[in-house]
């Protein structure tokens, strides 16, 4: 299927000229997958974010609510390529600089006030690259002290794969980056006996995932490793965006593994579009979304433990396009386009995953099931084509009766109009989007899934 930006609005469903393709979809509920994480979903910022007064604090209350929204539990990661280069002052005035971050006390308070209030985990990155394991020891101290049982793990260093491109070492192999983990860990935990790790945050070389998995497994809460489709440039299209990257089912095939043989999750923990902040006019729009939503899908399906999308000010001192949370630097927050894709996987996929068993052809459409508690089910339909689609899902003893939420937007490259069951997300930071009913036909469900459209299909028990 193209793809082309400014495509049929997916709020023509009356009348239409594209063709129609029926998918049949049959829940497997007797295949059990494994369950999805409660604290699965989490953002991602550069530490040049808690430097910047008022933002993630207790008192920013919309951009509370905007995290929490996302879920009861989640992870915020403290990191990125400004972490190799900020510098631990408790006293010092904060400064919020791609390659001079100051961090004080306060920022540190303001963030363990803001974790209290949201009800999220940190993971936070010790500066390996230009920093000193006396400054990591003291930065890990006051960390730990504000955060308390909101700080699930330290990382130390941040894309250590890529240092000699960085400028941080001349040469580095795996090798001299354990002997210095180690080093900096055993240092830690002297000061924190009860510290926990992640690692080994790498950019691109899976290979030290697996690696570190196998040195390090038996004393890590999680392998951490980063995930981007590309660097953004003219060529990162919406085209390229929604189809499949071959790239990333390898590498979370290894990942998976690695977790597996060394019996510790696996979080992708700095990812989103397009590297470098994102491509304007794609990772800002409703296309993002879709993309999103699929993403976190396929991530949850390779049974990884959690994923941080970027959000925020990047390393190169500008707010990403592809951020969930729009900020004008003046004190306004709201959910941008991928937020929507986010928060309709916090909506629709929630306890077990199961199998779905389902044909979509040459169509650019993925369907995802899960159960919870009480054995309702929720189907997670993407339908990133240009053709629309009718889904029609077995109903089974089980079922009660259905409704669905549509995620939807005027168009692809829209960057307003979104709506998640019929709503947008208020100023407020909350979003009241409803599900409608479906009535049942043949003993199971027809569901219209226009082109560029997702919904999600709940079948009460």
């Amino acid at each position: 299927a193209a793809f082309c930006a400014g495509a049929a609005g997916t709020h023509s469903w009356g009348k239409t000229v594209r063709p129609v393709r029926t998918i049949d979809v049959t829940i497997n509920y007797k295949q059990p997958l494994g369950p999805i994480p409660a604290d699965f979903i989490g953002l991602g910022y550069e530490i040049s974010s808690i430097a910047t007064p008022g933002l993630l604090s207790a008192s920013n209350r919309v951009y509370v609510e905007l995290v929490r929204q996302l879920g009861a539990r989640g992870v915020i990661r403290v990191g990125g390529n400004t972490s190799d280069y900020s510098s631990f002052l408790p006293h010092a005035p904060a400064v919020a600089a791609p390659k001079r971050t100051v961090v004080n006390a306060h920022s540190l308070r303001d963030l363990g006030e803001f974790l209290r209030a949201t009800g999220w985990s940190l993971i936070w990155g010790l500066n390996l690259g230009n920093g000193s394991v006396s400054q990591a020891v003291a930065e890990a101290r006051v960390v730990a002290d504000v955060t308390g049982d909101r700080l699930l793990a330290f990382e130390i260093g941040n894309e250590p794969d890529l240092y000699v491109h960085e400028g941080h070492r001349q040469k580095y192999s795996y090798d001299e980056y354990l002997k210095e983990y180690r080093r900096y860990k055993s240092a830690v935990r002297a000061a924190l006996p009860h510290a926990v790790f992640a690692g080994p945050d790498a950019a691109i070389e899976t290979g030290w995932v697996e690696r570190f998995a196998a040195d390090e497994g038996r004393d890590l809460r999680l392998l951490t490793h980063h995930y981007y489709r590309e660097g953004q440039s003219p060529r990162s299209t919406m085209d390229k965006l929604l189809r499949p990257d071959p790239k990333l089912v390898a590498m979370l095939d290894h990942m998976q593994a690695a977790s597996k043989t060394a019996g510790v999750s696996y979080r992708i923990c700095e990812t989103n579009s397009f590297s470098g902040g994102g491509r304007p006019g794609v990772s800002d729009t409703f296309g993002s979304a879709l993309w999103a939503l699929d993403y976190l899908c396929v991530l949850a399906w390779h049974s990884a433990g959690g994923v941080n999308m970027e959000t925020g000010v990047n390393q190169l001192g500008f707010i990403s396009s592809y951020s969930p949370i729009g900020d004008d630097q003046h004190g306004h927050f709201a959910a941008a386009p991928e937020y929507y894709g986010m928060l309709a996987f916090a909506q629709g996929c929630r306890g077990e995953r199961v199998a779905a068993d389902y044909d979509a052809g040459t169509m650019e459409l993925t369907v995802y099931a899960t159960v919870d508690a009480k054995d309702s089910a929720r189907v997670v339909i993407v339908n990133k084509d240009a053709a629309d689609a009718e889904v029609q899902i077995a109903g089974g003893a089980k079922t009660a009766g259905a409704q669905v939420m549509r995620l939807t937007a005027p168009y692809l490259d829209s960057k307003s109009g979104i709506r998640l069951g019929g709503a947008a997300v208020q100023a407020d930071g909350r979003c009241h989007g409803e599900a409608v009913a479906v009535h049942e036909v043949g003993g199971g469900y027809s569901i219209q899934v226009p082109a560029t459209s997702a919904a999600i299909v709940t079948l009460d028990a």
